[in-house]
């Protein structure tokens, strides 16, 4: 069935890239169009977006990465930097949790050694070459999003009262930026540019450049800034001075590495997610379940009352379960075959009731142990009022009850040799902590993620990697080829964005664009990966496209219903190709009308 759609699906057969900023895609297309491969425009395109997102990403932060290069396997590559040596529970005595702002809360800076250790062993293209759009962005200046203007704004007291580093960058000549104007960061270009310089001085070789460019980043000019800048007490939001636990040695002792991917088969397909350090095999498991109850089925006919429902009561089982035992599995023992299983899920899906939501979701036990029982803590807000982003300055600080909140940014790209990659880089946002003046961008916060509670998979240990809800995702077919890569932003949920959109596509809606355009749905009702970690009990938060006689019927199943704004629920962008004919498709979600689609 044909839908609505609010532009056209992209067709070709050269390359295809989608993210959630039109500069990111064409960054990634102009790169296509000089030669580059899939890998090469990934990077660019991921560099790209730490300029004109910065208040969703940046190069303090993270990303996961999950791709194919055309005729191997599906691998993860790991952007998430651990926790630094000194982080321990006993740090932190005194705390309730690891604080949403400020350095005490930075892990290693993952995603600088995560896009060049992608561009060494996959790309084509030099240091410069994948730079340069970012650094002549950040030189040239970029159009301030409204968005961008808003967190500004926000956070305007503390960047003029406590964080000066932020202030030169954010508040230039102390002009709070409008949306629409353009804003530049000089000294992150200067960053990148001694990066380029430092990697052609080693020589001709592109791999040895690369090298020496990894090198300048964790050992050299980088981290040592970052350690001078941490070696004394840095200001927090509310002015006090905080150590941070990060040292140089924690960037120098860390690198991206490779992993196999959790994966689970659907239907003809295989889904590929990172492992349980991150969110990602809550999908899988509610793929799994979604099979047993047959959901996904009718969904060429629009947006029915049973997918909503049935979707929405899997993502509850699914994410009780990421509280109860997900974890960086170098540390704990997670049952991750037991939970991914076709009997686990038929014995999950049991607890389902078609006819009526389910208000207290428990982890299950698929290998007989008991999971960890996170404490309940029931919000305070209307149901459906929790952000789907990430908590960084808590704004009570200066005069607001409310915390500031960044997000998450995607991109998506297959070339016409079929190599494929899905990133969901974040973190480094400019509301996390101080601008280093030497660097001009923010260490990230990614800690905040960890418990403090020895007894969680998730609590907090030297060199760990936390659970974070970052969660890019890979398609393969059976022939073991790639057929799509999607995923969106959006924190506790992407991986229901992204599950009710795959289901749409593997149940046979091929037109990108109008799964995209669909009407979106998620619930609350499970612990938050953030502070407070707050559940709403029975919530469920709808799109009103989804249609008035289907939101009250979900009413009458005892689902607390939320009707957001329109066009309010996620930022989805995907690729795909077809083996067979060589065709390429792509699609980026309209809502907040800054996420394109580029290909031919």
């Amino acid at each position: 069935m044909s839908g609505f759609t609010t532009r056209p699906q992209l067709r070709g057969d050269f390359g295809m890239i989608a993210s959630t900023h039109w500069l990111a895609s064409a960054t990634g297309m102009s790169v296509l169009e000089r030669g580059g491969n899939a890998f090469d425009a990934a990077v660019a395109a991921g560099f790209t977006l730490q300029i004109v997102e910065p208040h969703l990403n940046g190069p303090g932060g993270e990303v996961p990465i999950i791709f194919q290069a055309a005729g191997r396997a599906p691998r993860v590559l790991c952007g998430q930097g651990v926790s630094p040596a000194a982080a321990t529970i006993e740090a932190f005595a005194g705390r309730d949790r690891i604080p949403g702002s400020g350095v005490l809360a930075a892990t290693v800076p993952g995603s600088f050694d995560a896009w060049m250790l992608l561009l060494r062993d996959h790309g084509t293209m030099s240091v410069r070459q994948v730079l340069d759009h970012a650094i002549g962005l950040a030189e040239r200046g970029y159009p301030v999003l409204p968005r961008i203007a808003a967190a500004i704004e926000n956070l305007r007291p503390v960047f003029s009262e406590h964080w000066t580093g932020s202030a030169s960058v954010y508040l230039p000549h102390g002009v709070l930026p409008t949306a629409g104007s353009r804003l530049n960061n000089p000294l992150l270009a200067a960053t990148y540019r001694r990066i380029v310089a430092e990697a052609e001085a080693a020589g001709g070789d592109r791999e040895a450049q690369i090298d020496a460019a990894r090198r300048a980043w964790s050992q050299g000019f980088v981290a040592e800034a970052v350690g001078a800048f941490l070696a004394k007490p840095v200001v927090n939001g509310r002015g006090e001075p905080e150590r941070a636990l990060l040292t140089a040695a924690d960037m120098a002792d860390w690198s991206a590495s490779y992993e196999d991917p959790a994966s689970v088969t659907y239907g003809h397909h295989t889904v590929h997610k990172t492992g349980p350090w991150g969110q990602g095999p809550t999908m899988l498991q509610q793929l799994r379940m979604a099979e047993v109850l047959g959901l996904g089925s009718d969904v060429r006919e629009g947006v029915g009352v049973d997918f909503v429902h049935g979707v929405t009561e899997v993502a509850k089982l699914a994410f009780a379960d990421r509280e109860g035992w997900y974890g960086d599995p170098d540390f704990v023992d997670v049952p991750i075959d037991g939970l991914l299983s076709s009997g686990y899920a038929e014995e999950r899906a049991r607890l389902v009731d078609r006819e009526r939501s389910l208000l207290d979701p428990r982890a299950g036990s698929p290998d007989g142990r008991p999971p960890f029982d996170a404490p309940l803590y029931l919000a305070d807000e209307t149901p459906g009022d929790r952000t789907t982003g990430e908590p960084t300055v808590r704004n009570a600080a200066i005069g607001s009850p409310t915390d500031h909140r960044g997000d998450t940014c995607h991109v998506d790209v297959v070339d016409a040799d079929g190599n494929m990659v899905s990133a969901t880089p974040s973190g480094g946002w400019l509301s996390s902590s101080p601008v280093i003046p030497e660097l001009g961008f923010p260490l990230g916060t990614r800690a905040q993620m960890f418990w403090l509670d020895p007894a969680s998979p998730n609590s907090l240990a030297p060199r760990k990697r936390p659970r974070t809800t970052l969660s890019p995702t890979l398609v393969t077919r059976e022939d073991g080829q790639a057929v799509l890569a999607i995923g969106t932003p959006g924190g506790d949920q992407q991986d229901q964005w992204t599950t009710t959109a795959l289901l749409r596509v593997l149940n046979g809606v091929d037109d990108l664009q109008e799964v995209l355009d669909t009407p979106m749905f998620h619930t609350n009702a499970f612990a938050s990966s953030f502070h407070p970690r707050e559940t709403i009990p029975g919530d469920l938060t709808v799109e009103p496209g989804i249609g008035e006689e289907n939101i009250e019927e979900l009413r009458r199943r005892g689902h607390r219903v939320q009707v957001a704004a329109p066009w309010s629920l996620g930022r989805l962008a995907a690729v795909a190709r077809d083996p067979e004919t060589g065709e390429l498709r792509a699609a980026a979600d309209a809502r907040v009308m800054q996420g394109y689609a580029a290909g031919r």
